[in-house]
């Protein structure tokens, strides 16, 4: 039986790749929304390219819903350097035929979650700034129990941070938010930069992903040879790490990962390190574990994987 999930995302292209792959497996994913929030561009900007991977990957069953503008304390940050105007800069960005939902996003995560039947609950599966999954915590207490699991792109450790030089993007964009969802006291698996940047989208990677007969696996290799300049040029390496789709990944394949039970907390007040997250992975503090935390994956394994589940768009042209 597929497994219920929400994906709360900004996109940015590296959400887009984390759509189209859980779009491409309906047998393992039952995606019941898309939901978006202020991050990597605007939120009227994360809500239209939410919507245009509907229409590109044809899952018109799955709706999309705007969430939160702007973070719960801190002023937004955006990230056009990175991804470019549109948010998924590589690509032809036009007005998607899939609508957007009426209704906001939080409400959809808090109804959904309270009317869904699975005994197991909905897992949670946010690629962006933690708003509007921190926003329906508060405002209803009650879907805490029904949360399966929320798998989170967030954080890092060794790496230090890709926004400032303690933290990362997603955390520091509403570190408020990422405090209450890792108090929250339901399973989290998280997946910091520390993983992420073991699966950079290399020139060759991209080449038989290219390869591929079908518009969204070319829509692909579009987005990450754009999404690849920024970082190629920051970190010296061929090619971008490839964030959001790790917590894709790990839903189809947790075998491609190593995590460990960890107590992570986040860094709301000072200046200097806002958004930084201490992850203790020593157990130094014997404070208690709240996260697992992904430190080592197989990055040809991952690549085989979104290879292989883009080139089941191929049977759709």
């Amino acid at each position: 039986m597929a497994r219920p999930v929400i994906i709360d995302c900004d996109p940015g292209q590296d959400d887009a790749v984390a759509l189209l792959l859980a779009f491409a497996a309906p047998e393992a994913l039952d995606v019941l929304g898309v939901t978006t929030v202020a991050g990597n561009v605007p939120l009227a900007l994360t809500q239209r390219n939410a919507r245009l991977m509907v229409d590109l990957a044809g899952r018109r069953d799955v709706p999309v819903f705007a969430g939160c503008a702007r973070p719960l304390v801190c002023e937004l940050v955006t990230a056009e350097y990175v991804h470019g105007q549109t948010g998924i800069d590589g690509i032809e960005v036009r007005e998607p035929e899939q609508p957007l939902e009426p209704r906001h996003a939080v409400d959809f995560i808090i109804d959904t979650l309270l009317s869904h039947t699975d005994p197991e609950g909905v897992t949670l599966v946010p690629t962006g700034p933690l708003t509007n999954i921190a926003m329906a915590l508060v405002k209803e207490p009650r879907i805490v129990p029904r949360i399966r699991e929320i798998v989170i792109m967030g954080g890092a450790m060794r790496e230090g941070g890709n926004h400032t030089p303690s933290a990362e993007f997603n955390i520091r964009v509403d570190p408020h938010a990422a405090d209450v969802v890792l108090r929250c006291g339901r399973p989290i698996t998280m997946f910091g930069l520390d993983v992420t940047h073991q699966v950079p989208a290399t020139r060759e990677r991209i080449a038989r992903i290219a390869a591929l007969d079908n518009p969204v696996a070319a829509a692909v290799a579009g987005m990450l040879s754009f999404y690849g300049r920024f970082d190629s040029r920051k970190y010296g390496m061929d090619g971008a790490p490839l964030h959001d789709p790790c917590t894709i990944a790990y839903l189809l394949s947790p075998d491609l990962f190593e995590t460990r039970a960890c107590h992570v907390a986040v860094e709301t007040d000072s200046p200097l390190t806002r958004g930084h997250t201490a992850v203790d992975f020593w157990h130094v503090t014997g404070l208690p574990e709240n996260v697992h935390w992904a430190h080592r994956v197989d990055a040809d394994g991952f690549y085989r994987l979104l290879t292989a589940r883009l080139d089941r768009y191929s049977a759709k042209t």
